[in-house]
């Protein structure tokens, strides 16, 4: 009985999805809103001046290649300045970079935010999102200045997981209805369903514009008192790998960038890292039995990005350092052994396990030491990012390293954005 119905309820997510799409794709394209916010009006009115003719390129841009060389990937980097470099190692919320209260469009005070300051990318929430033409135009600004600026596309990021985390899914604004808990999808066993689900929310997600989405969520809901219940596909590795590897395919079908979360795997452990620090006592060889199979999973799928969590592992780091900032986790365990060589990027470094480990003006700099290669929503991106360049100018990180994880990020973005 509960097969049939999960099968009931999957023909209904995908009828939705396509009666979506087709929504999305008749949508008016009248101009957005100035930029708003929620305390008061922002005035950022969308530049007036003529945009570039394909033929016009930005100083030193290189345009982005499907199948770009190594050699280009190295010219670019060669031709950035320091500061570029460690600006493109963030990804912030819009508000960061622009110091509104609430961003709803990008204009004129969008793109000097982004000449001062050029972030590797911008991730939304659904207080950013209020309507299809609005998201179109704000994120198509976006890229646009990002591309001018930097001559590097922009990575375009939300959190849209379905279930208790969906920003455009089940918002007024778009008429795309929310797909619902990944438990659900994990309990019908069914790996077609899950792909389904993913390249519908992909091909939703492409069309506004974002081309990252952060998810599937990897972990495994092994704690009946954890958070993760309703966000993770099931309690198993049996259960969760497929389903994530499933999803890895059904993101990248639907046109988005996607990222495996939260590594080592955050599902067993107690309390929630919005708040503060969480543990795992389990060792290597335990985590290597369950936790690990949905991330390898989606590793052999070709998963863009990996997300790293904010779980102390003592038994297996030695010591509290969250899992975002230790070398054993990051460099260790991802890049050497599971053989990880696409993105990795932290978890929120706002959230309370970060800034109870750590001063803001090292956010940037510890999880950089590990092997991270970009920095999520650190709590202040300026102090982040100065500790960066402190950091490279006392020599505890070297300009090598840096360069190293712009390298990845770049090489990306031209074979893949």
């Amino acid at each position: 009985m509960l097969r049939n119905a999960s099968m009931t309820r999957r023909d209904a997510v995908i009828s939705a999805g396509a009666l979506a799409a087709l929504a999305l794709a008749g949508c008016s394209q009248e101009k957005a809103p100035a930029e708003q916010s929620n305390q008061g009006v922002v005035s950022d009115v969308p530049s007036t001046e003529p945009e570039d003719t394909p033929s016009a390129e930005p100083d030193g841009a290189l345009q982005p290649d499907p199948e770009a060389p190594v050699s280009e990937v190295d010219e670019k980097v060669a031709s950035m300045t320091l500061e570029q470099k460690v600006a493109q190692l963030f990804i912030v919320r819009p508000e960061a970079v622009t110091g509104v209260s609430v961003q709803t469009a990008a204009g004129d005070a969008t793109r000097t935010a982004l000449e001062q300051m050029p972030v590797g990318g911008i991730c939304y929430f659904a207080a950013n999102l209020l309507d299809t033409d609005q998201t179109r135009e704000m994120l198509s600004n976006t890229m646009r200045y990002g591309e001018e600026i930097s001559g590097l596309p922009m990575f375009l990021c939300v959190d849209e997981e379905g279930g208790t985390v969906s920003r455009v899914g089940g918002n007024p604004g778009f008429g795309v209805d929310n797909v619902g808990d990944m438990c659900d999808v994990g309990a019908t066993g069914d790996t077609e369903y899950a792909y389904e689900v993913a390249k519908h929310i992909g091909t939703y997600l492409e069309y506004l514009g974002f081309n990252v989405d952060f998810a599937p969520d990897a972990d495994i809901a092994n704690n009946p008192n954890g958070t993760m219940g309703r966000r993770s596909f099931g309690a198993t590795a049996d259960v969760v790998a497929p389903m994530v590897a499933a999803q890895v395919r059904g993101f990248a079908d639907g046109g988005v960038l996607c990222s495996a979360k939260h590594f080592p795997g955050i599902g067993g452990a107690a309390g929630d890292s919005h708040d503060g620090r969480i543990y795992s006592e389990k060792t290597l060889d335990e985590i290597r039995a369950e936790e690990l199979r949905p991330f390898e999973a989606a590793i052999e799928e070709d998963v863009p990005f990996v997300m790293v969590g904010h779980l102390s592992v003592p038994n297996i780091t030695g010591d509290n350092d969250p899992a975002s900032m230790s070398s054993e986790i990051v460099t260790d365990l991802l890049r050497n052994d599971l053989g990880f060589q696409g993105l990795i990027i932290t978890d929120s470094m706002g959230m309370g396990a970060a800034t109870d480990s750590l001063p803001a003006e090292r956010l940037g700099v510890e999880p950089l030491k590990a092997g991270v290669d970009i920095v999520l929503m650190p709590a202040d991106l300026q102090a982040a990012y100065q500790g960066v360049l402190d950091a490279v100018a006392s020599g505890e990180l070297t300009e090598e390293r840096i360069d190293e994880s712009v390298r990845r990020i770049v090489k990306t973005k031209f074979e893949r954005l």
